[in-house]
């Protein structure tokens, strides 16, 4: 099991609940992609990063069959609660906020 003690602060500070359960397969499913900086960060001026976060993680690993312009402003939604954090966002809090956003936490 991957360490979750680097980002627990984080997801904490921007997440109305937090559950380590669900942090914890986030940081699993991640993986080896959390030990390179640049993956580890989600860039929200980023047109074909926002487009994998849509693809890989909202309607691959939820599943979510909701609009591609409906899944867009859900990841906007984020990019603007965590709009405080540098140019670049955790990864592991951005796909948290989302796992909230479409009540996921628990479930994964």
């Amino acid at each position: 099991m991957a360490d979750i003690a680097p980002y627990v602060d984080n997801v904490k500070k921007f997440a109305a609940k937090y559950d380590e359960a669900t942090l914890q397969k986030i940081v699993n499913h991640l993986g080896i992609a959390l030990q390179s900086r640049d993956a580890s960060l989600v860039s929200c001026s980023d047109p074909a990063e926002l487009e994998r976060v849509r693809e890989k993680w909202l309607k691959k690993k939820f599943e979510l069959g909701d609009s591609d312009a409906d899944l867009d402003a859900a990841i906007q939604e984020v990019c603007t609660v965590m709009k405080d954090e540098k140019s670049n966002k955790s990864r592991v809090t951005f796909y948290y906020l989302l796992a909230e956003k479409y009540d996921m936490v628990g479930k994964l």
